[in-house]
């Protein structure tokens, strides 16, 4: 392996046709790292309003006033009932989970139940949000920045989520999304989007090259085998080819079970010098969560630590010493798991570490000594690897790959091949063979772990009456999590069927299509009912002999949608026809190879017979933990553009309040300048002095008794009143500043129009006299003559007058009159200096004057000969050779 220069690779994010953002978030439970691309930017992390490289995933309140990344982070100390953290753990989570009850354990916030089962939180004032609306505004915000920055609307977005996440995790974070104003173009695991950045300055061999990404973050540990490899294509060229052969995680361990370890730790401490449990003090609570990470971080660097935390509760001050050795004890029974996914990884994969080349560390985590001890003594120390930014690998990845799926960019050929990491299995009743059949389930294997994303399987069922199909995990892939995902009714088969037989159809049957999208959704995308045509050919009696079984089961390849099976914002709620209600708005989400597959398909479609097939109606429903539906995103959207709006009005307030106030105090000092030769002394009368005197007197006095009451209007009409004072003064000491130039420039256009003038009329008589045509004439010289003399009239009488008016009074003539007159001698003099000369016409010469012409000369010659004499020899020659140039002509 051998690497490429970086430039290589960014020189290829040129542009195509039409310009384009994307956006990519990498959203952490701690932190979260955006990045935006963009033709003609810079290819890097997108930075904050405080030039921060990665936000801290934090919302919150203070006061009513709304506030992100670190400014929420400083006041969770303050105010731990309306500061939201960590929520990252809650996506989709059931009320009685294990997430939920982790997160009771770790944060100071309130939670409740929603109407969904899932989880929502509690302000101190009693409103609630649920944790979709939360990270949404966190969405929001990184939104702005990068319209901010972009200097142009950002609509598409892909974000990172952990490998394992569920279906219910994702259908989460795609309605933060949505509710959010952005667009989602694909979900990427990080584990795949740290390989792309891997990849990204790097070539490979065509025989695999295998990798681990071991990737600890806040929330958990994650382990991803990727083989890296060299590809060919026709039209991209060389390639690398990333496939994710196995992953492995832990839900369980991560940075926020460490820091809550250590958090005890504190606690401890505390209660036993003081006496007092201090887990009943929200505030204390916060602030010890707050310096167990601060702790964490010095002792990744030392043995030893220092925890000091000034009126932890009750107003007592606390401080302790933190060893790196009863840190680790504290956490002896996680060390084996931190290594555990790497095996679980490698044991998916098929393959052990001799078959690795490195394993690549990336996530926060990685930094805590003990975990890089226990990978270290798994694996060997000469296999670990440093090689990425470890907290913006995957944010970069992430946007190179959104890149690639925008169709707006042009990228460095990197291909991915991701996978599921859960058995998906689709269970439906057995159609009865008789009527006092018993009723029984039918459980088919669909797409068993380490399924390729983005294929789809087809299900043949010999039905006549509308069933369901329900896809489960075959187990839980968290505590409190269920397994159902879906249930999808195929409708209208019994009237499809009926048809099919009619035209002559032989045991017509159901196919239904269910997908494994790239971004790891799973839906019963499609339903047709199927039948041949009666065919007495031996061929057509095999295949009816053939099609006698229940159900069968067989693999398509082709791309899936890139969407979840759900509504989404430009769908009407409720039933939907076949695709529409499995895949969404694929057709303006999915990205390029999901188009290409459509296409596929529509060919197919077009060369079977139009009679041999009926559309179904896919009807998917949600009986566990349902995805939001459209209503109620539209109805978070509008909370959350209610608060934007409210902030907005806020800071229009406190924008007029302070430019009020300021107005205020510098009127106040021009009146207070003892100075009596300043502009505004001058310009102004001691009347009016005194009007905006008692006006200024009033409203310091009304800003001081209700400024933090008013509203908007009421500052801007205060502020209105007293311009109204002082606009007659400040409009003289502009008329006065202004008039010298204004002058100047009138006379200046006198000046050029007389000069003009002078020399038109000489050119003028000249040309008379050589009979040629002239550009102007002579009442149009007139004319310019006399609206000169009217302006030269005009500007000599006013300018007089003007001259007598005090400073103080207002002026008799307005720099605007005068510079409107000379507008008016300038526009008729360009008018006459642009004026292009006529040109001179020729008269025509018919043919007939030119015949008569021709022979009155020939005439004239023969006259002027002797009669009888010819010329001398010279003159002979000289005529002749004439005669010979006047031919050749």
């Amino acid at each position: 392996m051998r690497i490429a220069t970086i430039w290589s690779t960014l020189a290829l994010l040129a542009p195509l046709a039409v310009e384009a953002s994307v956006l990519a978030i990498d959203y952490g439970a701690d932190f979260m790292k955006a990045s935006l691309m963009k033709p003609g930017v810079p290819f890097d992390v997108l930075l904050n309003k405080d030039s921060k490289r990665k936000i801290p995933s934090a919302v919150g309140w203070k006061k009513g006033d709304r506030v992100f990344g670190g400014d929420a982070v400083n006041l969770a100390s303050r105010f731990p009932s309306d500061v939201f953290l960590d929520l990252k753990t809650l996506q989709a989570a059931p009320y009685d989970s294990d997430a939920a009850l982790f997160y009771t354990k770790i944060s100071t916030a309130d939670i409740s139940e929603t109407a969904r089962n899932t989880v929502a939180l509690k302000q101190s004032d009693g409103k609630e949000w649920s944790v979709e609306e939360l990270i949404a505004m966190q969405f929001s915000y990184v939104k702005d920045l990068a319209e901010s920055f972009a200097q142009e609307k950002v609509r598409d977005v892909i974000v990172t989520v952990p490998p394992y996440y569920s279906q219910f995790e994702r259908d989460a974070i795609v309605d933060a999304i949505e509710i959010s104003g952005l667009k989602t173009l694909a979900l990427i695991n990080d584990g795949t989007a740290v390989a792309v950045n891997y990849a990204m300055t790097r070539n490979f061999d065509s025989a695999p090259e295998y990798h681990i990404i071991y990737d600890a973050g806040a929330s958990s540990i994650r382990a991803t085998v990727v083989g890296f490899s060299s590809v060919k294509d026709k039209k991209e060229g060389a390639g690398t080819q990333i496939s994710v052969a196995g992953v492995g995680w832990d839900r369980n361990v991560g940075g926020l079970e460490l820091d809550r370890r250590l958090r005890e730790i504190l606690i401890k401490a505390f209660e036993e010098k003081h006496k007092k449990d201090v887990t009943k003090d929200k505030r204390g609570m916060a602030k010890l969560w707050k310096e167990a990470n601060r702790v964490k971080g010095i002792l990744s660097a030392n043995q030893e630590a220092t925890s000091t935390v000034e009126s932890l509760a009750w107003d007592i001050d606390f401080k302790t010493k933190v060893n790196r050795a009863t840190f680790e004890n504290a956490c002896e029974d996680l060390q084996p798991k931190f290594v555990q996914p790497i095996f679980d990884a490698l044991n998916a994969a098929g393959i052990d570490m001799s078959n690795v080349t490195s394993l690549i560390f990336t996530g926060g985590s990685t930094r805590t000594p003990m975990i890089q001890a226990a990978v270290k003594a798994a694996v060997g120390e000469d296999k670990l690897a440093y090689n990425v930014n470890a907290d913006e690998a995957a944010v970069l990845g992430a946007a190179l790959h959104g890149a690639s799926l925008s169709r707006q960019f042009k990228t460095k050929n990197i291909k991915v091949n991701d996978i599921g990491v859960y058995d998906v299995q689709a269970s439906y009743a057995a159609a009865a063979t008789s009527p006092n059949a018993r009723p029984r389930t039918i459980t088919t294997l669909i797409f068993p772990a380490g399924s390729k994303a983005g294929t789809k399987k087809t299900l043949t069922f010999k039905r006549q009456e509308d069933f369901t199909i329900n896809l489960d995990y075959r187990t839980p892939v968290a505590g409190g999590f269920p397994t159902r995902m879906l249930e999808a009714d195929i409708v209208g088969v019994a009237e499809a069927i009926a048809n099919l037989t009619e035209r002559g159809a032989i045991d017509p049957v159901v196919k239904a299509t269910l997908t494994l999208s790239d971004s790891g959704f799973v839906s019963v995308s499609d339903a047709i009912a199927f039948g041949e045509i009666k065919d007495d050919s031996i061929t057509g009696k095999l295949k009816g002999f053939f099609a006698g079984s229940s159900s069968a089961e067989e693999t398509s390849t082709g791309s899936a949608e890139n969407t979840p099976p759900r509504e989404t914002a430009e769908e009407t709620p409720g039933s939907t026809s076949a695709s529409a209600s499995a895949t969404g708005s694929a057709s303006s989400d999915a990205p390029e190879s999901t188009a290409t597959g459509k296409k596929e398909q529509e060919e197919k479609k077009k060369k079977a017979p139009v009679e041999n097939t009926i559309a179904l109606t896919v009807d998917t429903k949600f009986t566990t933990i349902a995805p939001m539906t459209v209503s109620e995103k539209q109805e978070s959207r509008k909370r959350l553009r209610t608060v934007d709006q409210d902030e907005a009005a806020k800071v229009r307030r406190e924008e007029a309040r302070n430019t009020f106030e300021s107005y205020l105090y510098r009127l106040r000092d021009l009146l207070d300048d003892e100075n009596s030769e300043t502009p505004f002394k001058k310009c102004s009368t001691a009347a009016e002095r005194e009007a905006i005197a008692v006006k200024l007197d009033d409203s310091f006095q009304w800003l001081f008794e209700r400024g933090d009451l008013a509203e908007t209007s009421q500052l801007l009409n205060k502020r209105i009143a007293l311009e109204t004072l002082e606009k007659p003064i400040v409009h003289r000491y502009k008329e006065i500043e202004q008039f010298p130039e204004a002058l100047n420039s009138s006379q200046k256009w006198n000046w050029h129009t007389r000069m003009f003038l002078t020399e038109a009329r000489q050119n003028l008589t000249a040309e008379a006299e050589a009979g040629l045509p002239s550009k102007w004439t002579g009442e149009e010289l007139d004319a310019l003559e006399k609206t000169l003399k009217e302006h030269e009239v005009w500007l000599n009488e006013w300018v007089e007058k003007q001259r007598s008016v005090k400073p103080h009074e207002d002026p008799v003539i307005e720099t605007t009159e005068m510079k409107a007159r000379a507008k008016v001698l300038e526009t008729q003099l360009y008018k006459l200096v642009k004026r292009k000369v006529p040109k001179v016409k020729k008269p025509k010469v018919t043919k007939k004057a030119e015949e008569d012409s021709a022979q009155a000369t020939e005439t004239a010659t023969a006259d002027s000969k002797p009669t009888g004499s010819s010329p001398p020899p010279e003159q002979e020659g000289q005529t002749a050779e004439k005669k010979r140039g006047h031919d050749e002509l």
